[in-house]
C-alpha cells in the first residue's frame, strides 16, 4: 500500500517510524515532513493547511491510505475533502474534530450527556467573563475556545491573574485563539492522558501517558506544546482506566453518534484524577505530541491495520499488543521557546544519541541544509526517547542519549518523568 502521513512534527516522525515497520506498507510519503522523516519516507513540500494541494498529492502518488497527524488539517476538513474524492483516511472529519476545535462544543456535549468534567461558562463578551470570574473566584481556568497549539489555557491561581487572562484573550486574540472564552472550575488532582482508537461506534483502549507542559524544571514557567512525556502513567491504574472507558470515552463515542457526527480516529482524553474520580479536562482528536512518540515505542502490533480498522468501523473485535516496558521522551527546544526560538543552528551527534541502549530520536522542527547538515527550524526541535523495563530506566537512557546531542542553541528540562519516579518510590 502507498501510505501518506500528513504533518511535520515529532508525532508524524513516530507514526512514520511505526508504519515503516509494517509489511503492508509499500511507498511511504510524508507531507511536508522534516529532516529526520526524510531518512525513512519520501517528503513532499505540501502544506498541512492546503487541502487542494494535498488532494492532488494523493492523486499524483496513487495513495491508498492517509494518516492525518495534526489538529489543524482535521479541524479544517482535510479528511472530508480526501474522503469525498475516494481516498481512505485515518482521522475525524470536521464535524467530529469539533471535540478539539471548540472547547465550548466539547463542554456542552459533556453537560448534555452527563460526562464528568469541570463546571464552566462560555463567553463572547469580556464584561460577562469578568463578572463570572469575580463571582467564582480563584483558582479558576481560562481557556480560548479554539485551537491554540497547546498554549490557550491559563490556570489562574489569583483573581488578578484570571482577569488579566480574560482581558488578554479578548483584546489580544490572535487568528488561532478566537474571541470566545471557556471559563471553568479549577480541578485539583493529578493530570494524565489517555488514548483510545474509535471507529464511530466502538472504542479500543490504547495506553496512558503523562506529559510535562511547563517549560521549566519542576513544572514551572509558561505552558508549551509539551516538553516531554512518558507512558504508561502509574497514576492511571487498571481500575481507573476501566472507569475512564465506562464513564468518559464510551459515552462520548455514543454522544457523537447521537449528535450526527460519529467520531473516527484517536480520542486523546486529558484527564484530572480528582478525589471524586477521573474528570475530563479536554479532548484532542489526534495523537499527542510528544505522547505519540512514547506510545509508538511501546506498541508491538502492526500500526496500519489498527488505523484502517478505525476508519472502516472494524474495531469491535480488534486487539493490540504492547511492550511491558515504559517509554520516555525528552523534548529539546530552541533557546527562547515558547517565545521566538533560535533557528538555524547546526545539530550534531544525532546518530550517537540514537545508538544509545533503548534510544530513538524523533525530529520535529528540523530541516536539511544544502550541505547535508541538520539545522534547527522550529520551537520544539527533537524528541530524544528511550524504552526501559521501568520509568526510571527509560529516563536514565533518554538523558544519556540527550548528552550525545551537540546543539549550542538547544535546551531541555532535566526532570521529565519525575512524577512516575516519585510514584515508584
Amino acid at each position: 500500500m502507498n501510505v501518506l502521513v500528513v504533518g511535520s512534527g515529532g508525532r508524524e516522525h513516530a507514526l512514520c517510524w511505526a508504519l515503516k515497520a509494517s509489511p503492508l506498507v509499500g511507498k511511504l510519503i510524508c507531507a511536508p515532513g522534516n529532516a529526520g522523516i526524510a531518512d525513512i519516507a519520501l517528503c513532499r513540500p505540501v502544506s498541512v493547511t492546503d487541502n487542494a494541494a494535498m488532494l492532488q498529492l494523493c492523486r499524483d502518488e496513487h495513495i491508498d491510505f492517509v494518516v492525518v497527524g495534526p489538529e489543524v488539517p482535521l479541524v479544517n476538513g482535510m479528511v472530508d475533502v480526501l474522503e469525498a474524492a475516494g481516498f481512505a483516511c485515518f482521522g475525524p472529519n470536521a464535524a467530529a474534530a469539533r471535540l478539539e476545535g471548540s472547547k465550548g462544543f466539547m463542554k456542552d456535549l459533556c453537560a448534555k450527556y452527563d460526562i464528568p468534567t469541570a463546571f464552566y461558562g462560555r463567553f463572547t463578551d469580556l464584561a460577562a467573563a469578568e463578572a463570572y470570574i469575580r463571582q467564582h473566584g480563584a483558582p479558576i481556568v481560562v481557556k480560548a475556545d479554539g485551537l491554540a497549539a497547546g498554549k490557550g489555557v491559563v490556570v489562574a491561581m489569583t483573581l488578578d491573574e484570571a482577569l488579566a487572562a480574560a482581558r488578554a484573550l479578548f483584546t489580544e486574540a490572535g487568528p488561532n485563539t478566537g474571541a470566545e472564552a471557556v471559563i471553568e472550575e479549577y480541578l485539583d488532582g493529578e493530570e494524565v492522558s489517555f488514548f483510545a482508537l474509535v471507529d464511530g461506534k466502538h472504542a479500543l483502549p490504547l495506553a496512558s501517558a503523562q506529559d510535562h507542559k511547563r517549560v521549566g524544571d519542576g513544572d514551572t514557567g509558561p505552558n508549551t506544546g509539551g516538553m516531554g512525556a512518558y507512558s504508561p502513567a502509574p497514576a492511571l491504574t487498571p481500575a481507573l482506566q476501566e472507569d475512564v472507558m465506562r464513564r468518559i470515552v464510551q459515552p462520548t463515542v455514543a454522544a457523537m453518534a447521537a449528535e450526527g457526527a460519529p467520531f473516527k480516529g484517536v480520542l486523546f482524553a486529558g484527564l484530572m484524577l480528582t478525589k471524586d474520580g477521573p474528570k475530563l479536562l479536554e479532548y484532542n482528536t489526534r495523537f499527542g505530541d510528544p505522547e505519540c512518540q512514547t506510545l509508538m515505542l511501546r506498541l508491538k502490533s502492526d500500526l496500519l491495520p489498527a488505523l484502517m480498522a478505525s476508519r472502516d468501523g472494524q474495531l469491535k473485535d480488534f486487539d493490540l499488543r504492547w511492550h511491558e516496558d515504559a517509554a520516555l521522551c525528552v523534548v529539546m527546544a530552541g533557546r527562547g521557546y515558547p517565545g521566538e526560538p533560535a533557528k538555524g543552528g547546526v545539530i550534531e551527534g544525532l546518530q550517537e544519541a540514537a545508538a544509545q541502549p533503548g534510544a530513538a530520536v524523533f525530529h520535529a522542527g528540523t530541516k536539511l541544509r544544502a550541505d547535508g547538515a541538520v539545522i534547527a527550524d522550529g520551537g520544539r526541535v527533537l524528541g530524544i526517547c528511550a524504552r526501559g523495563p521501568d520509568i526510571a530506566t527509560a529516563q536514565a537512557r533518554a538523558y544519556a542519549a540527550v548528552q550525545k546531542v551537540r546543539w549550542a542553541d538547544g535546551f531541555c528540562r532535566s526532570d521529565i518523568g519525575w512524577r512516575a519516579v516519585k510514584h515508584r518510590n
